[in-house]
């Protein structure tokens, strides 16, 4: 702790349980901190149980990026030394002299938070799923053709209840080959199939006793064990994909701006509650569209010396809301007139990448979005592309 002058006025270590905190607290009500005049922390993290306890109230909690603390470090000492109690001087030290440029962690309500954490959640669910698909892919491409083939026609193909069923029933091509009609109408009923049962059955016996080639028998089982251990954890990531959708199902509509981010085309429910996960509802997040633009790496950056300049895309931003809205921009071209043109434009007229485009549009979209937010309206198509709706007529 330190005053205005930089001054040192104590330092404590403390534990990561209720008596730290309760350490922390009655040193920082020892120097002054009161409810209507708290003093404020920096930290170089933005979750945990510490940070929950510092926010109470109205204290400013400063997220200080790692490696700007690194930059302010080498200001305090060229020798690279390091050390924990150094650190947080140096943290300290960066809210006495530079508090204007850093922003505190913003006052979402509790709704937004949790919707956050269920929405980040899903998100790593699915990537966490998806890899683990691809991983079962690999391996059955070394070993069981036939069953890619036999899932191909089916969307989510590996992810469906009927592929893993079928694969428990038959790891390898041998005893693939060997099920009959009856035994695979019974693994179709059990992953919940209702219809067209005896057809696809047909289908898959005809696949699975093609022509295939083989590894040697005791290969082949090793690698049915294999793909039995990585099932299971395909199974366990789909269902907490699953099961964290509906929990953002259902928390989602309660929040008040959810009708107005479902109203923008493109964006549903699972996809509106990541963008609200990460942009939050503290509506002095951000000073205007154009500070939530480079949060979200949509707008470009330039960077100029001398008689150089260029104009790139930024790389630090806020990756979650980026992916975000790369899927928001495409599923917004085919939902929405003014969208499609706009982005036609992009690609014809200025001669743009499909990327590039897209971040145009969702740069374009999200400052529809700031706009709507703030002034608590829902989109409407005529205002936000009237000359692009024009051109499309």
């Amino acid at each position: 702790m330190v005053d205005d002058s930089g001054w040192l006025l104590a330092k404590r270590h403390i534990t990561d349980d209720a008596v730290g905190y309760k350490i922390l607290l009655d040193l920082l009500a020892e120097y002054g901190d009161t409810a209507e005049n708290p003093i404020p922390v920096a930290i170089e993290t933005s979750r945990g149980l510490l940070v929950a306890v510092l926010r109470t109230g109205k204290r400013q909690v400063f997220a200080i990026n790692p490696m700007a603390a690194a930059r302010y470090r080498d200001r305090h000492s060229v020798s690279r030394k390091k050390s924990d109690p150094g650190d947080a001087l140096v943290l300290a030290n960066v809210l006495r002299t530079d508090m204007h440029a850093h922003r505190p962690l913003p006052q979402d309500s509790d709704l937004a938070r949790a919707l956050a954490v269920l929405a980040r959640a899903q998100q790593d669910a699915t990537w966490n799923r998806q890899q683990i698909s691809n991983q079962l892919r690999s391996l059955l491409r070394e070993y069981y053709p036939s069953a890619l083939a036999a899932f191909e026609p089916w969307k989510n193909g590996l992810c469906r209840r009927e592929a893993q069923e079928l694969l428990r029933a038959a790891p390898t091509p041998a005893r693939a080959s060997r099920l009959t009609l009856r035994q695979l109408q019974a693994a179709l009923k059990r992953a919940g199939r209702q219809r067209g049962i005896e057809a696809e059955a047909e289908r898959l016996r005809d696949v699975f006793r093609a022509d295939w080639a083989h590894q040697p028998p005791l290969v082949e089982d090793a690698l049915g064990k294999q793909m039995l251990a990585l099932l299971v954890q395909l199974e366990a990531a789909c269902a907490a994909a699953d099961n964290l959708s509906e929990a953002v199902e259902e928390a989602f509509p309660q929040h008040s701006d959810a009708e107005i981010i479902l109203s923008f085309p493109g964006l549903g429910i699972q996809l509106g509650a990541r963008v609200l996960a990460e942009i939050g509802d503290d509506r002095n997040r951000f000073a205007d569209a154009r500070g939530l633009k480079a949060y979200a790496g949509a707008s470009p950056i330039t960077r100029a010396s001398g008689k150089k300049s260029s104009i790139t895309r930024r790389w630090v931003k806020n990756d979650r809301l980026n992916h975000a809205g790369y899927l928001w921009a495409f599923s917004a071209i085919t939902a929405s007139p003014g969208a499609k043109t706009h982005y036609r434009r992009r690609r014809d007229e200025h001669g743009d990448w499909h990327a590039a485009a897209q971040r145009n549009l969702f740069n374009r979209m999200l400052g529809q979005l700031y706009h709507c937010l703030q002034h608590r309206k829902p989109f409407d198509e005529h205002t936000a592309f009237p000359v692009d709706l024009a051109a499309a007529a």
